[in-house]
């Protein structure tokens, strides 16, 4: 795996990922209701990088409300090209 502008990909750094707010609610929402044990996962690194995830979003997501989650999913629900 390469980074065409630096060359091979430093798998050492971290990311930033730009989100919508509403997708952030909904993600923490749900991944707040997964099983992670019961989860399928290939590699036990998967599951980790949930629970990474939603850390990160939690960070961000945290004090959102039922009602939040209501309203994040009619906006997520009404852009989507796929049902």
């Amino acid at each position: 795996m390469t980074d065409d502008a630096t060359g091979p990909l430093d798998l050492d750094s971290h990311v930033d990922v730009t989100l919508w707010a509403p997708d952030v609610v909904v993600l923490f929402h749900w991944l707040m209701e997964l099983d992670f044990d019961r989860l399928p996962v290939s590699h036990k690194a998967e599951k980790q990088a949930l629970t990474d995830l939603l850390a990160q979003l939690d960070e961000w997501a945290l004090g959102t409300t039922e009602s939040d989650l209501d309203r994040a999913r009619e906006i997520v629900a009404r852009n989507m090209g796929w049902e």
